[in-house]
């Protein structure tokens, strides 16, 4: 099995080359600026916003795993369009056109919208976005299905909660910083469903070894639900400290991340909404469909993201 890795310096594909590496399979590594893997393995300069993947580089591949997209919160809506949006549609089409069996896409909870209330919600459950991030990877996903309804090509569209991993990024990773740095106890308010990079993974060389036929559309999560409270106790045990003191009220968290929010914020939710909203998701079609189960939870990697951050910033 050949397979072509998008996106492969990102979270999720250097964790997926690795895996691929390991069980010796060959694959071609793209990235944006064409940086090597931590292995040395050299990756091919593709920018999506500025260029297409190449057929010569599609040519006996069985396996297309498109992970690339843009993510941070200060790009341009022009560049969530063409990035996220049409260089997917574009790759999946020259993929198809090439005899590739199975194009894997990389979506995101993101495209269903935002959360309404404590539901835990099924692939069903979307309203429209209201970030552009979200809503490229919406109209990236509706392309996919329309234009792959009746093709041979197998479509794996995947909507992972938040990924983490040992390197942790983006939210998780100031929150990491925050314990450390002394963080009052946050109060037991919202919960986010959440998924190991490993396990991630994992289910995508399953669905890559044996593609269903057709469009498919699956949540990816561990079905267990974090608060900042209970990933302040984890990682607060993994540093060995105590639990930490509740002295801050709701009332002054609400206060603080307003202040944030005038400071620093640029994205679509407010910082209070990323430290206490509720985000939950259901995984039970995927459990339902494939053989597949997760097999982490956060506090199996607790002690692993506090020491590989700690190592990091030294």
């Amino acid at each position: 099995m050949k397979c072509l890795v998008s996106g492969a310096t990102g979270f999720v594909g250097r964790e997926l080359c690795q895996q691929l590496a390991v069980r010796e399979l060959p694959f071609i590594a793209l990235s944006q600026h064409g940086a090597k893997l931590s292995d040395g393995t050299p990756t091919v300069a593709v920018d999506l916003e500025k260029q297409t993947v190449g057929s010569a580089y599609l040519k006996g591949v069985d396996v297309v795993f498109h992970l690339a997209g843009i993510a941070h919160q200060q790009a341009k809506a022009s560049s969530y369009t063409q990035v996220n949006h049409l260089a997917t549609v574009a790759l999946a089409k020259a993929a198809a056109a090439a005899g590739v069996k199975c194009f894997i896409y990389l979506s995101s909870v993101k495209a269903m919208g935002p959360a309404v209330g404590e539901k835990v919600r099924n692939e069903d459950d979307c309203v429209p976005p209201v970030g552009a991030y979200g809503l490229s990877k919406l109209q990236a996903e509706e392309a996919l299905r329309e234009t792959f309804a009746h093709s041979e090509m197998s479509v794996v569209i995947l909507r992972p909660a938040l990924v983490y991993g040992a390197d942790i990024k983006g939210n998780l990773q100031s929150l990491r910083k925050a314990v450390r740095a002394g963080m009052p106890r946050p109060p037991e308010v919202g919960g986010r469903s959440m998924i190991a990079v490993r396990d991630l993974v994992e289910l995508m060389l399953l669905i890559a070894a044996e593609p269903p036929k057709g469009v498919r559309t699956w949540i990816v999560c561990d079905g267990c639900r974090y608060s900042s409270r209970n990933i302040y106790e984890l990682f607060r045990s993994a540093d060995g400290k105590g639990k930490g003191l509740s002295w801050l009220p709701l009332w002054g968290w609400k206060f603080a991340a307003y202040l944030a929010d005038g400071l620093y914020h640029r994205g679509a939710d407010s910082t209070f909404i990323k430290l206490f909203g509720t985000e939950l998701y259901s995984s039970a079609a995927l459990l339902q469909d494939l053989p597949w189960k997760p097999q982490l939870q956060l506090s199996d990697l607790a002690s692993e993201i506090m020491s590989t951050n700690k190592k990091s910033a030294q």
